[in-house]
């Protein structure tokens, strides 16, 4: 079976939708794999627009700017999978998409030394308050001065959030000869000589430079608030690389004005901008050493780059031979191809006998199965079924009339 020859439903036919001006190694990838309907636009939709679109579309990929909600999701018919070209997957109602059978992706890992670097460089602009310097040459003024300038080495990193972003952080810090804290809702293992913090509290009052690597959820939403931002160690630094609702502007507006604190870089906001060059507004504005970039932490040639090839090979490997791993919807399962059968995927809501009743109708039918694996979680079932060639057609209208069968396709 040639690699390039796997699926048996028409290359031509297939319909992909890049937004969000993701990286042509995505486009190129499918591609070079004999997909000749591959379309790049390179700004988001709204969902008026996605609905309309849509329609014929089997392979999705956007970044965090389009919100996949249940309107579009109805109207997906022909949607096998959706690719998130960055790190969270938030902006996909995913409990719908679960429901419907889409497989969600996304790359967790491929930006994490663009924003990992990123923050030890606004540690040492910040700790030295180069903002205001620069700001100052640039309307003319010398401003040479040591006071409040301070050396990276023998300060202390808290770092609020350990998983990926967080660790390399971690990593890096002590290469700068800091001494790291971190803080996480869940039991980790410290990389070098990090050491877990009890709390939070604990963590910002000890902190000469406080970091923010978590998830937005309901638990962290107004993390950051004023009453925390009281127990910050005098003078130190904010730095949010994170989610916009991570923290309170407001409050981390007034503690810097009453030089509580002593400046902070942020990238993410609660509200942002649809496009580039549309009015910004946040009450960081005009405030001394304080760094604000606009989502850019993982923006770097690299990560896109990285980013587009890891979520196109996923999406592709699930397209060609119905790989899940990585899957936020689907069970992950990863399979050989099979020679000699064809290759039918079976996605259906997790109740007790759906299994039970594809075997009792294959068998009925005398449709010998090769191979079948089964996977699920809470909401669906992910069977995979080597069946006889012969009696591939035949199977796959019988497996689309079982109760509770979300979504069926021959695979090759």
């Amino acid at each position: 079976m040639a690699a390039n020859d796997i699926t048996s439903y028409p290359k031509e036919k297939i319909r992909i939708l890049f937004l969000e001006n993701i990286s042509d190694l995505a486009v190129k990838n499918f591609q070079r794999h004999g997909y000749t309907q591959v379309e790049k636009i390179t700004k988001a939709m709204t969902e008026d627009e996605l609905i309309r679109e849509i329609k014929d579309v089997h392979i999705l990929g956007i970044r965090s700017k389009t919100q996949i909600t249940p309107k579009i999701l109805d109207a997906a018919k022909k949607l096998q999978a959706i690719g998130c070209f960055c790190i969270g997957v938030n902006q996909v109602d995913l409990e719908y998409a679960t429901k419907n059978g889409v497989v969600v992706f996304n790359a967790p890992y491929s930006n994490t030394r663009s924003v990992a670097e990123l923050v030890i460089g606004l540690s040492v602009m910040l700790i030295r308050r180069i903002p205001d310097k620069n700001k100052a040459a640039h309307e003319g003024i010398w401003k040479k001065d040591a006071k409040g300038s301070y050396e990276l080495r023998g300060k202390t990193l808290g770092i609020i959030g350990y998983g990926n972003i967080g660790s390399q952080v971690s990593v890096l810090a002590e290469g700068m000869g800091m001494k790291v804290l971190f803080y996480d809702t869940e039991t980790k293992l410290p990389l070098g000589n990090a050491e877990d913090a009890k709390s939070l509290k604990e963590l910002v009052g000890k902190s000469d430079i406080i970091t923010l690597h978590v998830p937005e959820t309901p638990q962290t939403k107004n993390l950051v608030t004023r009453s925390l931002l009281k127990n910050f160690k005098k003078g130190s630094i904010l730095i949010n690389y994170a989610r916009g609702e991570v923290v309170d502007l407001e409050a981390l507006r007034d503690a810097i004005v009453e030089e509580r604190l002593g400046g902070a870089a942020i990238d993410v906001y609660p509200w942002e901008p649809e496009k580039n060059g549309d009015r910004f507004q946040t009450p960081l504005q005009d405030l001394p050493n304080v760094i604000l970039t606009p989502h850019i932490g993982g923006s770097t040639e690299e990560a896109q780059q990285n980013i587009g090839e890891d979520v196109s090979n996923k999406l592709y490997s699930y397209l060609e031979k119905g790989v899940t791993f990585g899957s936020h919807t689907v069970p992950g399962l990863s399979l050989p191809p099979a020679e000699g059968a064809h290759r039918i995927l079976h996605i259906h809501k997790n109740i007790p006998g759906v299994l039970s009743e594809i075997n009792t109708e294959l068998s009925n039918h005398k449709i010998n199965i090769l191979g079948q694996y089964l996977k699920t979680n809470d909401e669906i079932g992910y069977v995979v079924l080597d069946v006889d060639k012969k009696l591939s057609n035949q199977a796959l209208q019988l497996l689309r009339e079982v109760k509770s069968t979300i979504k069926v396709r021959v695979l090759y």
